[in-house]
Formats: structure tokens, C-alpha cells, sequence
């Protein structure tokens, strides 16, 4: 049946049984996709049956879907006309993992941070409005977005707006019991039941000609069903906002899920339909670990087992294995992280200090403000946060941490290029927008072991630090004893040249070694510093290779723009040094998804890429 959908309006002819039919044909697709791509696999599972009744009821595209993140839309893609590319998704040229709207005109909006879903349905439904658009707006929230204070300030202004918009919670946290489903079943048919709705408007007409008596007894029924809701169903809040409250409703029974959502599209007030659902839901691996099937790598059907890499070795869960070595005696130590101890590798941390870990939700602006009023209270945290995450709470960096010059550091996971996540989640730009910050030391290894090193470092300071790693990296094993302790702004001279020095940080420091290596097959004489701290720059060390080479190259794994090169080249115009410069980096762009080293190819940071540039600037040949 999917491979002949070519557009949403052809589900509208399907019977019930022949979408029940259908969801199973979409979960063997998307397990057979993910397990070969990767991709979010357990949220997708568990609303199949939801998007397939969203688009039975409403006309897409002139009805918009609002997905809050959009990791979630994959079986809107294939219901609308992307079936035949969906074994491209996550790939080179391939189909998105997010909604994209070059795709489809069903995707209307490109999210991929959470808790913005209400606020951009509410900005699409007044500008309809205005402009005298037809079609409804619709809002598909997770329960994880209601983490996020976004979505309250969202909620609070739709609510009192009284668009006609819908927002659909979808709660794949909590399970409906028998005894609770039915009777929320029949409490919701009840609400959506036009003769009921007429008999209560019956009621209060009769009771409003009893004299002094009719009314209070109309408004204590009107208590009494809204006590009993509150118990039964908890809607009593989203009512308070202004919103029309249906549910909670099985988010798997597609029959009924078409009966509330109609009632949705017909009400020109804001509804909310509590939508409880399964994550994971068909598939016995996703279902028992849906947090780690929530972003997955590729895997293998049968065991659900990872395909993993050899030698990859997690910055995230080093970082947490020595942050719970320093909690064994540092009881100051301390952890928080947004809606990500997996994503970050923290669980770790909190298996051996459980009373020192805390996740507050997708909340990072709450994070940041936090922990610097534990660092206040004489505490020691540490924020694990993904690169692309952490730029929602600059304002709480710069204001709350860095103006206080508190010893809060940020571990700053996923930074540089993140892969098939792409433009939404690349870590591009945090060298960036952190090297702005007054008091902030900010530092990138080049390996595991250094990662440990700047750890180290960070218990010793008294005021805020971020250290910038990729996910996956490499343990070269040494003894951080023998080798002594990291200083802030410390570079460190791997090797040197007289034709070329490159300047890099982090991963790209082994990029730099290998071009080195390859441009003295040129009889190009190339040295390398590993300029590990952004901010402060070793300035001495700058100045001394700078004055005994011909061209200054800068590598980083961040945008040009603002980062380590631009940094460098400040200092050397201050000085007055008179060398070429060349600066590599990530374009002033949003990078696409592909694998990380088709995006450094693309970028121009591969090792041959990287070589051709150095030997055009030195007009010693083409290519190298």
C-alpha cells in the first residue's frame, strides 16, 4: 500500500482496518531504514497511527503540520510522496531526518530544537488571518517539549488568543491503565458529543429560571466535572490557558483518534487533544530501551545491537568518567545536563553520584541559571550540553555565569560537525558566540587524553571554562601525571616548518599533523601547533612561529567566522606581523547532512582539500 500513496489525500479512502494495515507497513519500513541510515527510530514508532489519522482529517498542504523538533516526521514523509527516496534519509543529497520544505510543500516549518512548535502555529494561524488564508494550523507537541519554558509562554499567549488553532500532546511518558482509558474514552466522546454538549446547554437554560438557587447549582456541576476531569484527566490546566481539553485518547486507535481530531478541526477556539501513545511501539528493542533508541546509529534488526565502529571511544562518557572521579573526593562536584544523560554519556556520572546529577529537561536557559547559583553556594558544576543547544542559553552564559566570573563549566558535546543531523544540529558556531564572553576560558582537545587533562584543569579554576569536544574520538592512554598540568591559553608546539605552521584545535589537529606530512612530499616544509585554548591565545608562542614561517594557517571545525582563525589573525594584525594567513573552517553557512567526512570534504577540511589550498596560496603547483 505506501509505495502507491503519492499524496496525503489518498489515505481519505482507506478504510480503518486498511490503516491499521498500512501502520504496520510503515513501522517494517522504518525499522528497515533506520537500521541502515540511523535516524530517531523509537518517536517515530510511536506515532504512525497519529499521523496517519492527522492526515485522514486534514487537507496537507493547506492544513500546515507543526512537528516540535521534527525528529517525529518520518511517516509524514512517507505519506506524502516520499516513499521512493525514504532509503536516502540522512544521507549525502538524501532525504532529511527533519521536516525540509525544499522537499515537500507539506513541510512547513523547519524546526529542529524543541518547544517552538506552538509559538510558530500561532505566528502561521494570525498571519492566515491577516491575509485571509484559508486552512488550520496544527501543532504536534511531545511531552519532553512541556520541559521547555517556550512552550508555556506559547501556550499562554495561543490560549488567550483564541485562534483557531490545534495542539496535539503527544504523551508517550505515561500508560493508560484499563480503568483510566475507558473511562477517559468515554468521558472524551462525552465532550465531543453534539446532544450532550446540547443537553448541557438545556440544563443551564432550565436552571437559570430557578430563582436565586439555579445558577449556583449549575456552577457546582460545572466544579464537580472539572474535579473529576482534573483526577481522571488533568486538562484543568490547559482549560485555565484558554484551550479547549480533549483527551487523553489511545494515540493507537486510529478510529478514534479521526473522531477527535474532527472535532478539532470544527472548533474555531484553540484545542488541546492529549494524545497518549507508545515510543517504540512495534518493535520489542525500541519498545524496552526507547531512550536509546530515541537517535540511533545504525544497528542490526535481529539483536538490535549497535554497529559499532572499532576503537570509537565516546568524549562524552570519558568526560564522565572523570568528573566521577573527581566527585569520589570533590564533593563540590556536581552535574546537569537538558534532556540528554544518554546523548551527553553521562548516565556514568550519575550511577556512582545520583544525588549530585540532575536533568532538568529540554531547559537549558534553567541549566545555565542553576548551576550558577549552585557555583554561588559554593558548588563545582559541570553542563553537559550538545554545541547547538548551548547557544539557547547564551544570554544565561553571558549575564548569569561569565558577568559573575562563577566557576560553572560547560562541556560543550557534539561540537563541529554532527553528520546526518545536519543543518539543524551542526556544532559550528559555539568558538563563536562564546569567544564574545568576558572571564570565559574556552578550550578544545585534540584527543580524549587532553580532554582529561582540561578537566583537570577546570577543578583548579575559579571561574567559568568551556571545553568543545566531537562525540567520538581517540584515547591515546597516556599518564596525565607524566605528562603535568594543563594552563589556561597553554599551546604546545608539535612540530616545526618554515614554508607553512598550522594552527589547529581539536580534531583537526590530526588533520593538520597528516596535511604536514603529505606537503613534505612537495618539499613543502609544514609545522604544526595544537592551539587547544581559543580564548586565552598563547600569544608568545603565536608570535615566535609566526615570525619563522611564510603562511600562517588557521584549522577549525566552527564557522570563519569569529572563531580560532579570526582570533589569530586579530592578534597578528595588532602586532603588526607581516605573513600570509589563511583561515579554514566551516563556510558562513548551514552545513547539510551527510556523513562527516563527505561535510569536511565539502567544507574544504579534508587532508587534500586542505593541502591544494596551502600549495595554490604558495604558488608551488595545482593539486597536491
Amino acid at each position: 500500500m505506501l509505495k502507491e500513496i503519492r499524496e496525503p489525500g489518498q489515505i481519505k479512502s482507506l478504510s480503518i482496518r486498511e490503516m491499521q494495515d498500512l501502520a504496520a507497513e510503515i513501522r517494517g519500513e522504518l525499522v528497515r531504514t533506520v537500521s541502515e541510515n540511523g535516524g530517531h527510530l523509537a518517536s517515530n514508532l510511536g506515532v504512525v497511527e497519529l499521523t496517519i489519522a492527522m492526515h485522514y482529517v486534514y487537507n496537507c498542504p493547506e492544513d500546515r503540520f507543526v512537528f516540535d523538533v521534527g525528529h517525529q516526521s518520518y511517516v509524514h514523509k512517507l505519506l506524502t510522496g516520499r516513499y521512493e527516496q525514504f532509503h536516502t534519509l540522512r544521507r549525502k543529497g538524501g532525504l532529511s531526518g527533519f521536516p525540509d520544505a525544499r522537499e515537500s510543500s507539506c513541510d512547513c516549518f523547519v524546526a529542529g530544537h524543541a518547544s517552538t512548535a506552538v509559538s510558530a502555529a500561532l505566528g502561521m494561524a494570525r498571519a492566515q488571518k491577516l491575509t485571509g488564508k484559508d486552512g488550520r494550523v496544527v501543532a504536534l507537541v511531545g511531552d519532553g517539549a512541556l520541559t521547555g519554558g517556550m512552550c508555556y509562554e506559547a501556550l499562554n499567549d495561543a490560549g488567550q488568543s483564541q485562534m483557531p488553532i490545534t495542539v496535539i500532546l503527544n504523551d508517550n511518558e505515561m500508560s493508560i491503565s484499563r480503568n483510566v482509558g475507558a473511562l477517559s474514552a468515554y468521558l472524551s466522546h462525552l465532550r465531543q458529543n453534539r446532544s450532550y454538549l446540547a443537553f448541557k446547554r438545556g440544563v443551564r437554560r432550565w436552571l437559570e429560571k430557578i430563582p436565586k438557587v439555579g445558577i449556583p447549582i449549575f456552577r457546582f456541576i460545572e466544579k464537580l466535572r472539572d474535579a473529576i476531569k482534573s483526577l481522571f484527566i488533568g486538562g484543568q490546566f490547559f482549560e485555565a490557558l484558554g484551550f479547549v481539553y480533549l483527551g487523553p485518547i489511545d494515540g493507537h486507535d486510529i478510529a478514534h483518534l479521526i473522531r477527535v481530531l474532527r472535532r478539532a478541526r470544527n472548533d474555531d477556539r484553540p484545542v488541546l487533544v492529549h494524545v497518549v501513545t507508545q515510543k517504540g511501539r512495534g518493535y520489542k528493542p525500541a519498545e524496552n530501551h526507547p531512550d536509546e533508541f530515541h537517535g540511533v546509529a545504525p544497528f542490526y534488526i535481529d539483536s538490535g545491537r549497535r554497529r559499532l565502529r572499532e576503537n570509537e571511544i565516546c568524549y562524552g562518557k570519558s568526560a564522565a568518567q572523570q568528573l566521577a572521579k573527581m566527585a569520589d573526593t570533590d564533593g563540590r562536584v556536581c552535574v546537569i545536563t537538558a534532556a540528554m544523560p544518554t546523548g551527553t554519556g553521562m548516565e556514568e556520572f550519575h550511577g556512582k553520584h545520583p544525588e549530585r546529577f540532575f536533568d532538568v529537561g529540554i531547559a537549558e536557559e534553567h541549566a545555565i541559571t542553576m548551576a550558577a547559583g549552585m557555583a554561588d553556594t559554593g558548588m563545582k558544576p559541570y553542563v553537559a550540553i550538545y554545541s547547538t543547544f548551548l547557544q539557547r542559553g547564551y544570554d544565561q552564559i553571558m549575564i548569569d555565569v561569565c558577568r559573575c566570573n562563577l566557576p560553572v563549566t560547560f562541556l560543550v558535546d557534539h561540537a563541529g560537525f554532527v553528520g546526518a543531523d545536519g543543518r539543524t544540529h551542526q556544532g559550528l558556531f559555539d568558538m563563536s558566540y562564546l569567544r564574545t564572553i568576558p572571564n570565559l576560558v574556552i578550550a578544545a582537545p585534540r584527543d580524549v587524553r587532553e580532554l582529561r587533562r582540561m578537566i583537570d584543569l577546570s577543578a583548579r579554576l575559579e571561574g567559568p571554562m568551556a571545553i568543545r569536544y566531537p562525540h567520538d574520538g581517540e584515547d591515546l592512554g597516556e599518564n596525565l601525571a607524566a605528562i603535568g598540568p594543563l594552563q589556561p591559553g597553554e599551546w604546545e608546539l608539535l612540530s616545526s616548518g618554515e614554508d607553512v605552521m598550522f594552527f589547529a584545535a581539536g580534531p583537526m589537529v590530526q588533520f593538520a599533523m597528516q596535511a604536514s606530512i603529505k606537503l613534505a612530499g612537495r618539499g613543502i616544509r609544514a609545522g604544526v601547533v595544537d592551539a587547544r585554548f581559543i580564548k586565552p591565545m598563547d600569544e608568545a608562542l603565536l608570535f615566535a612561529a609566526a615570525e619563522r614561517t611564510k603562511l600562517v594557517v588557521t584549522l577549525e571545525e566552527n564557522s570563519v567566522i569569529g572563531g580560532l582563525g579570526e582570533g589569530i589573525v586579530r592578534l597578528l594584525a595588532e602586532r603588526g606581523a607581516v605573513v600570509r594567513t589563511l583561515v579554514l573552517g566551516a563556510p558562513d553557512a548551514y552545513v547539510e547532512h551527510a556523513r562527516i567526512s563527505e561535510q569536511r570534504e565539502s567544507c574544504g577540511l579534508s587532508v587534500d582539500r586542505i593541502c591544494a589550498r596551502i600549495v595554490d596560496v604558495l604558488g608551488e603547483g595545482s593539486e597536491a
